[in-house]
């Protein structure tokens, strides 16, 4: 443990007692892991009047880009932000998709945002529903067949997805490996053939996509064995960690881990009642080494006002966030979070891609401002 210094007015607990008239930053490196200082200010670090240039916090409406695209779903998939290690798309299903897709690039996490259908894979069919993780290995081919219309948050990963090491929480934190689902390949593909007799594979390569065609049904495993396959977790069966005289950092709600990213999943909770003096809401932060993106699923999100369930917020590094003006006394007599929502925090900076200017709310570097 590294003994830190201590210099002027400070709380001797992190998070908990701060002194009268500061508000907290936590200023870190590795995320909440590294060598860090807390710097307890005047004013909240959020209260710019103005902000030029391109470094801003960003937010997302993805409702708006929730067209009807059939079943394409290679169409479908609205890349929003990239970097070299992820890609985070938006996609929308109508109906069942006509082929088989296989990206050769990326693991792909699927969080249901809302619909429900079927998952069809190399390994066997998955039923999904709201809440569901689908976890599909680089190279499996797969196919979405949407019994309501499906919206889906993409995460395409160009490592391996695995999950976080518990230490000393124990293998059952969190979840029980027990919860995850995989397929079984009983149940045959409902893919029927095209126009020529022919079941089409469409094969994802460095942005490009070729068309493989065979005369049967490639899903045609009729058994399986080992440790790799389509994974599935519902956030219900995900069982927060919770302090109850301690506001935990982000990284407590790791549920899945890959080369210079994590998803975090934030549930429904109780709070920290187990102090008068302890935070109830996110400390200030000033994202050092990490680019946050929060997309909100369901629930109310008592730290910011203006946000509704289909909307994401991206806050880069290089510039504060934390709880808007108003949060904290929202907060003080809460008890309960009741929200659900999927971070991924990713080191290498987030580029917003083409797709996602349609949905940009472009004043949302203004929301930490008190209103008139």
């Amino acid at each position: 443990m590294d003994i830190p210094y201590v210099r002027g007015r400070v709380a001797a607990q992190a998070h908990v007692g701060l002194p009268e008239g500061t508000v907290e930053e936590e200023y870190a490196r590795n995320g909440f892991f590294g060598r860090y200082a807390h710097l307890y200010r005047r004013n909240p670090p959020v209260g710019w009047s103005r902000i030029e240039g391109p470094l801003r916090p960003r937010a997302y409406d993805l409702r708006r880009l929730q067209a009807d695209s059939g079943g394409d779903w290679v169409a479908a998939r609205r890349a929003l932000l990239a970097n070299e290690d992820v890609r985070l798309s938006f996609a929308t299903l109508t109906a069942p998709m006509p082929y088989l897709f296989r990206n050769a690039d990326a693991d792909e996490v699927l969080f249901i945002h809302a619909g429900a259908g079927r998952l069809e894979t190399d390994f066997g069919p998955l039923s999904y529903e709201p809440g569901d993780y689908l976890v599909v290995p680089r190279g499996t081919a797969h196919r979405l067949a949407p019994t309501s219309a499906t919206q889906v948050l993409v995460v395409e990963a160009f490592s391996e997805v695995d999950f976080p090491e518990k230490g000393m929480l124990g293998q059952h934190a969190l979840f029980d490996p027990a919860v995850l689902r995989v397929p079984s390949p009983e149940e045959a593909s409902s893919l029927g053939p095209n126009a020529e007799g022919e079941w089409e594979l469409q094969v994802l390569r460095e942005g490009e996509v070729t068309q493989v065609f065979y005369p049967y049904c490639p899903l045609d495993v009729v058994g399986w064995k080992g440790t790799l396959a389509p994974l599935q977790l519902n956030v219900r069966d995900i069982r927060p960690v919770v302090s109850e005289r301690y506001h935990l950092p982000p990284s407590a709600h790791t549920t899945f881990v890959m080369r210079n990213a994590v998803i975090c999943t934030f549930l429904p909770r109780p709070l920290e009642n187990g102090d008068p003096r302890a935070m109830k809401v996110p400390f200030f932060h000033s994202n050092i080494d990490f680019d946050e993106v929060l997309f909100y699923h369901r629930g109310q999100f008592f730290s910011r006002e203006g946000i509704a369930p289909g909307m994401l917020t991206f806050h880069p590094q290089g510039i504060h966030h934390g709880p808007q003006a108003g949060a904290e006394a929202r907060a003080a007599n809460a008890t309960r979070t009741e929200e659900v929502a999927v971070m991924l925090d990713t080191r290498r900076p987030l580029r917003a891609q083409p797709a996602s200017t349609p949905a940009e709310l472009t004043d949302y570097w203004k929301s930490w401002q008190p209103k008139r």
